[in-house]
C-alpha cells in the first residue's frame, strides 16, 4: 500500500513554504548506504540551510569504517525515494562561490 501524500514544509521557523530541496550527504558504514538529511527547505531559505548544514557536518565525527560525502543539494520530488533524487551540483557551486560557506 502506498503512503498517503502529505506536504513537507521548510525547516525554517515561521516559513510557510513547502520544502523543495533536501540538503543531505551520502553516508555509509561499509554495509549500508543512505542519504543523511541535514535540512529540508524552500528555495528562499536554501542558502542559509546549506551554510548551516556544511558547518554541522564539519563539526561531526565518523567512527571507523564510516564514510560521509560533502553535503549536497537534492531536488525533492513527491513519491521519489532518496536514491532517485537528482543532485544539483550547479546550485552547490553557485552558493559556494557567492558566500563563504
Amino acid at each position: 500500500m502506498a503512503m498517503p501524500p502529505y506536504p513537507i514544509y521548510c525547516y525554517t521557523k515561521g516559513c510557510k513554504n513547502l520544502a523543495t530541496h533536501k540538503i543531505a550527504a551520502r553516508w555509509s558504514d561499509g554495509v549500508v548506504s543512505e542519504l543523511k538529511t541535514y535540512a529540508l527547505c524552500c528555495a528562499d531559505c536554501l542558502p542559509a540551510w546549506f551554510r548551516q548544514s556544511r558547518a554541522k557536518q564539519q563539526a561531526g565525527r565518523l567512527t571507523a569504517g564510516e564514510t560521509l560525502e560533502a553535503c549536497g543539494i537534492y531536488e525533492l520530488q513527491r513519491g521519489t525515494r532518496d536514491q532517485q533524487l537528482e543532485r544539483k551540483p550547479e546550485m552547490e557551486q553557485q552558493l559556494l562561490q557567492t558566500s563563504a560557506v
